[in-house]
């Protein structure tokens, strides 16, 4: 039998977040290795494992994976979450790809100087109420299923769930002219491996401090400050 899939990243959210998210969906138990020095990820590299010399990195099947949209294809392929054909898997990869441009402007304000945060701030708020979260309300009230794609739970689904959630950490009324995008977080939600990642104790990371961009300054030798989208 496989071990468990083992992730190389620092402790916290990242680019490693969305994968946790998906092998908690999927009800992987997955075991964890943080960065905390730059000898750790010296090794990694010296090791060969970093093909482009990049974390995330995920041990899984006898693989050595990294980018992050190859790790998470293919967990949502091995584990059924990537739609019964190949329109609805390119369904899924336009949502994912259109969530994945939201979530980027969310994944470097930790790193943003604080004038910078501010503006970014508003950014992200008026991307995702004009932009993005217009897209998936108006899929869900058009077809009037439970899910993003062929009415079963997928990728899609997982990723717009968290992609809210964050968004909602910097506005918490941010769905209130989205009723659709209401009723589908309350349903993925209740998902029982969805909702077991939810309860604290869980493998998902809390919002990115202070510590955790030091950490990740230190060991990627970050000496310069992420400029605002």
């Amino acid at each position: 039998m496989a071990g468990k899939p083992k992730l190389y990243y620092f402790d916290g959210r990242g680019k490693m977040e969305s994968i946790r998210w998906l092998l908690a969906a999927a009800g992987v138990e997955f075991e964890e290795e943080f960065l905390e020095s730059r000898e750790q990820y010296e090794n990694l590299l010296q090791g060969g494992s970093l093909l482009f010399q990049q974390v995330p990195m995920v041990e899984i099947d006898g693989m050595k994976m990294v980018q992050t949209r190859a790790i998470l294809s293919y967990i949502a392929a091995k584990y059924s979450l990537y739609g019964k054909d190949l329109k609805e898997r390119a369904l899924i990869d336009m949502y994912v790809g259109g969530t994945d441009d939201l979530m980027g402007f969310i994944l470097m304000f930790p790193f943003l100087s604080t004038e910078d945060k501010e503006k970014q701030h508003a950014v992200i708020v008026e991307k995702a109420t004009s932009r993005y979260f217009p897209v998936y309300e108006k899929v869900l009230k058009d077809h009037g299923q439970d899910f993003l794609v062929g009415n079963s739970f997928s990728w899609a689904d997982v990723h717009l769930l968290e992609a809210i959630l964050m968004v909602e950490e910097k506005k918490s009324d941010v769905l209130s002219g989205f009723p659709q995008l209401q009723a589908f977080k309350a349903r993925i939600s209740s998902i029982p491996t969805i909702k077991k990642f939810l309860q604290p104790g869980s493998q998902r990371k809390p919002v990115p401090d202070d510590k955790y961009v030091e950490t990740v300054r230190r060991v990627l030798r970050m000496y310069y400050d992420i400029k605002a989208n």
